[in-house]
């Protein structure tokens, strides 16, 4: 039996990006469909990056016992780690944060939640299979929010379930102790790190010649470097893997290693192949994403709108929240209203944080760019805290001094990070910060001393001590 539904707007997806859009549709009183296959929960909460950060504290605590050795702290080499019991603990706040995103869909939701999977007969018509039946949803618009899934490349499959991805690594009993992973962006780093310093044998491989996607050489190489003291680092080579008994092999070039278990972080891929959006006449492109404007959410002139990762552009969990409220917002007005987006910010909380802020240096003019440098060395609350290899890098216009980008490996960086998005934001200088307060000691005399450093380049001859204003000067 086919049930039919009419509606204002249809919303396919209960992750962050359409929770986000649900909240504009009923801010502005619409009527509304919520269409979700489940689990529900969002990425980030279920399998992203509250577990992550959770195995990152777990593995920070055990670590830390080799820095109490080191200030006195005698019987530590007696200590013992019970993983099984770590990732009991993991998957107990893992669910706490799921359940609640969960909750929250099914509040808001209300008895307008479809169970099922969506697919497009026209731009705004729905047919939806559940275990409920067939289900034709007619609405004025759509939101796609459909979000991702790890890429899992087919050769893996010969390994079974010796090789894992984020969506199932955390459901795990223990954890064994040699552990390979493929791809070290943001979360292949991430989860490498937290295994590592949890006593885990980790060998990491991946194509690219440096970590978490940094695009600054210099940082780079000094991520590596201080990374490699954590876990083996294999770059720059493809991979494979092979089994070998009750063992994998993992090779890059000549290099090998045995395995017990091989995380696959490659990346993920959006979840809208399944939607028939060719066939319902939207256009696409090479790769059969959906073509839009990343400015309103928009497919074409139709009255449909993506948003978060199902679009594939800033898969970043606060993204997916802005991107949503666009959709929703358009969605549910019948409107094409173009928003600025906020300034890029990514950060991969590996201890010293990597962190990308606003425009990439290879996205700059060298000519019209100068680079502003500190390093952790040179801060005295970096050093106490162990945070010695610490490097901003600040990246401002040579001809005014606004700041356009920033980039670091440093210790409390994502406190720095968020600093330098609101400074860029809101069209800072060099100049205009120095003219803030910084205390001591802080780790944000590293931006102080980065600003200082920008400022001698720009070389404005003024006689007044830098960072000061005199009375009367505007």
């Amino acid at each position: 039996m086919t049930k039919d539904i009419e509606t204002d707007v249809a919303i396919i997806g209960a992750g962050t990006a359409g929770l986000y859009a649900l909240r504009e549709v009923r801010r502005a009183r619409r009527d509304f469909v919520l269409i979700d296959h489940g689990p529900l929960g969002t990425t980030c909460a279920r399998v992203g990056c509250m577990p992550s950060k959770i195995a990152l504290h777990a593995g920070g605590l055990w670590a830390a016992r080799e820095e109490m050795e080191r200030f006195g702290v005698a019987g530590t080499g007696g200590l013992t780690l019970d993983r099984a019991r770590v990732w009991a603990v993991l998957r107990a706040q893992r669910d706490h944060f799921a359940n609640s995103t969960a909750g929250k869909a099914r509040s808001a939701a209300g008895d307008r939640l479809v169970d099922g999977r969506a697919r497009f007969i026209e731009p705004t018509v729905l047919e939806v299979e559940g275990d409920a039946g067939r289900t034709i949803v007619r609405a004025r618009s759509v939101v796609i929010a459909t979000g991702s899934r790890p890429v899992r490349p087919a050769w893996l499959d010969a390994l079974g379930s010796r090789a894992v991805t984020t969506d199932t690594f955390f459901e795990l009993p223990d954890l064994p102790p040699r552990i390979g992973i493929l791809g070290l962006g943001a979360i292949g780093l991430e989860m490498g790190l937290a295994l590592a310093r949890l006593g885990i044998s980790v060998t990491g491989a991946d194509l690219a010649s440096t970590v978490a996607g940094l695009a600054d050489p210099d940082l780079s190489a000094r991520a590596i470097e201080r990374f490699g003291k954590d876990m083996t680092l294999w770059l720059g080579a493809s991979a494979s893997v092979d089994a070998d008994g009750d063992a994998l092999v993992l090779r890059s070039g000549e290099r090998e290693a045995r395995i017990d278990l091989l995380l696959a972080a490659l990346g993920r891929r959006p979840n809208v192949d399944g939607l028939g959006l060719a066939e319902a006449g939207f256009e696409l492109d090479a790769r059969a994403a959906p073509l839009y404007d990343p400015a309103t959410m928009q497919l074409g002139s139709h009255a449909v709108f993506i948003a978060g990762d199902a679009n594939a552009q800033r898969p970043l969990m606060h993204e997916a929240a802005d991107e949503g409220a666009i959709a929703g917002y358009n969605a549910a007005r019948g409107l094409s209203t173009r928003f600025r987006r906020r300034v890029p910010l990514a950060i991969a909380f590996t201890d010293p944080d990597v962190c990308a802020i606003g425009a990439r240096i290879d996205e700059l003019d060298p000519a019209r760019t100068l680079v502003g440098t500190a390093t952790g060395e040179a801060n005295g609350r970096s050093r106490i805290l162990g945070g010695e290899a610490s490097l901003l890098h600040l990246y401002a216009d040579r001809r005014d001094g606004r700041l356009l980008g920033a980039a670091m490996m440093a210790t409390g960086g994502e406190h720095l990070a968020h600093l330098l998005a609101w400074a860029i934001q809101r069209g800072e200088t060099v100049p205009s910060l120095l003219e803030m307060p910084f205390y001591h000691p802080v780790i944000e005399e590293m931006l102080q001393s980065a600003l200082q450093d920008a400022a001698r380049q720009l070389g404005r001859g003024d006689p007044l001590p830098v960072g000061l204003r005199a009375e009367g000067v505007t």
